[in-house]
């Protein structure tokens, strides 16, 4: 059956699959969704027995209809190949009672190369599909690790080039470096003074940005995005839940139709959508776990039912989770009010204009899917410890935050549901943390000299990705205000 997507905010017309994807976000602002939800049609005898890839095909092809099934199986074997150092792509680690679904084995060592070595090779064959004469011009903001996945995935992709915005002072120091030693012709990095929120806004408002897409359109060249607005970014994240799935048959933790729980760090909620779009795929799901850091806007929003932005933005030892704008709670937002775009549209504006909305007490009832909890920055470092200490294992900040939260849910409902705990990124990403955590306090070392005391300390080798920093070259020293985003764009692209 062919799939087709809507926006969340009505004015967008019906588009097929790639033409979301080459679009990213809709002209209305709105968020791309399918008109209809697919349910998986292999049995789960069958996924049990599925590799990485082949799973991949059976979950994408129920979203990407108007692609091929050579198409999509050549996209899916030429992302998910040499760059990850472990077979499996998506190893399912048990450590006690816990499960964490390890996604940090690609080329940039976080969750996000899962769907950015993919999105590359979607977006090009989309732009065939299509007849597409315009320059892709992928346009992207970053909490630390989107950024980099995303430079690696386009780097010198034909017709494409890249522009990436993060949060000066807002990302830890190896992912500061990985963005700024990118090379390749087409990549641009530019931070700003602000935090993600600022940078997120501001790109919205370029793609908003009518009179600035005539100018592109006169030029030859067309936005996109490469965050998971974009629908080829937020399908191939559902994949991993489905397989994960699938391992826990495999190995014997659990029997065919048990349900399970999801323990996901969120910021921008595209991860933990991933998975609810999972459950509603046919996995059994049974809560999805929602872990906030300090910056608790979610945990608030399912505790009361507001949303709201209006508060201190805090930045944490958990940096890519430092977010007060969770983009793709829209997209359950318009779930939640059943699919009607004007009641979306009107919480958007809301939140746009007065930097908060309430949903309905009806909206509030349809959440039981969810439960929110957050860790502070003290809780996520006696994580860390802990789990070092009572398992030998060592986990970075966001995955400790995740930990610390099903914690916090296992004591306050008792809920013994085997739970998968979603590891999000490497130790090394953020060494100086993860060694204040396990040394007890933080020292005064360079950065490598962090990551060797860690490698020491953890007896797991440093990823290939770290060791190449070493002697990289800065190539992108772009600063500019916040407000300075559209210049600094126009003057990139020539315009």
């Amino acid at each position: 059956m062919e799939m087709f997507y809507k926006s969340t905010r009505g004015d967008e017309k019906q588009v097929t699959a790639s033409q979301a994807i080459l679009k990213g976000l809709a002209l209305d602002g709105g968020l791309f969704v399918p008109e209809k939800m697919p349910k998986l049609d292999i049995s789960f005898n069958q996924l049990k027995e599925l590799d990485y890839k082949e799973t991949a095909y059976q979950v994408m092809k129920l979203f990407f209809t108007d692609y091929s099934e050579e198409e999509l199986k050549t996209c899916i074997n030429n992302a998910y190949d040499y760059k990850f150092d472990t077979k499996e792509i998506a190893p399912l680690v048990k450590k006690g009672e816990k499960y964490y679904l390890e996604l940090f084995h690609g080329s940039t060592i976080a969750f996000k190369d899962m769907a950015l070595s993919i999105l590359p090779y979607l977006m090009v064959t989309a732009a065939k599909k299509n007849n597409l004469k315009n320059k892709i011009v992928i346009l992207t903001a970053t909490s630390g690790d989107t950024g980099k996945a995303a430079l690696a995935g386009f780097a010198n992709v034909p017709d494409t080039s890249i522009i990436v915005f993060y949060p000066k002072d807002g990302v830890s120091s190896i992912q500061e470096m990985q963005m700024v030693t990118q090379k390749g012709d087409n990549t641009n990095v530019v931070a700003i003074h602000g935090n993600f929120d600022d940078a997120q806004t501001n790109v919205k408002k370029l793609f908003e940005d009518s009179q600035l897409q005539e100018e592109l359109s006169q030029v030859g060249l067309q936005f996109s995005s490469a965050n998971s607005i974009n629908i080829g970014r937020l399908v191939p994240q559902i994949v991993y839940y489905v397989y994960a799935y699938g391992q826990m048959l495999k190995q014997g933790e659990i029997i065919e139709g048990e349900s399970i729980n999801v323990v996901v760090p969120t910021g921008n909620f595209g991860n933990i959508l991933a998975a609810y779009y999972a459950k509603h795929l046919g996995i059994p799901i049974k809560k999805l776990i929602c872990a906030s850091n300090e910056n608790k806007v979610l945990y608030d929003f399912f505790q009361t039912g507001c949303y709201n932005k209006n508060r201190t933005f805090t930045v944490t030892n958990s940096p890519s989770m430092d977010i007060l704008i969770s983009s793709n709670l829209e997209r359950l937002i318009y779930s939640l009010c059943e699919e009607n775009e004007t009641a979306n549209k009107v919480l958007m504006n809301q939140l746009k204009e007065q930097g908060s909305y309430c949903i309905t007490k009806e909206m509030q009832e349809k959440l039981q899917d969810f439960y929110g909890n957050f860790a502070t920055q003290e809780e996520t470092l006696h994580t860390i410890q802990s789990i070092f200490k009572d398992d030998n294992y060592v986990i970075d900040t966001h995955t400790a935050v995740a930990t610390c939260v099903y914690g916090k849910y296992r004591e306050e409902t008792r809920d013994t549901t085997k739970t998968i705990i979603v590891s999000t990124a490497s130790p090394y990403k953020f060494a100086s943390s993860v060694l204040e955590a396990l040394e007890g306090k933080a020292t005064l070392r360079t950065e490598f000299e962090q990551i060797e005391e860690l490698e020491k300390i953890s007896k797991v080798p440093v990823p290939k990705a770290v060791e190449e920093l070493k002697d990289a070259l800065v190539l992108h020293n772009r600063v500019c205000d916040k407000e300075d985003m559209k210049y600094i764009v126009k003057k990139i692209l020539g315009l």
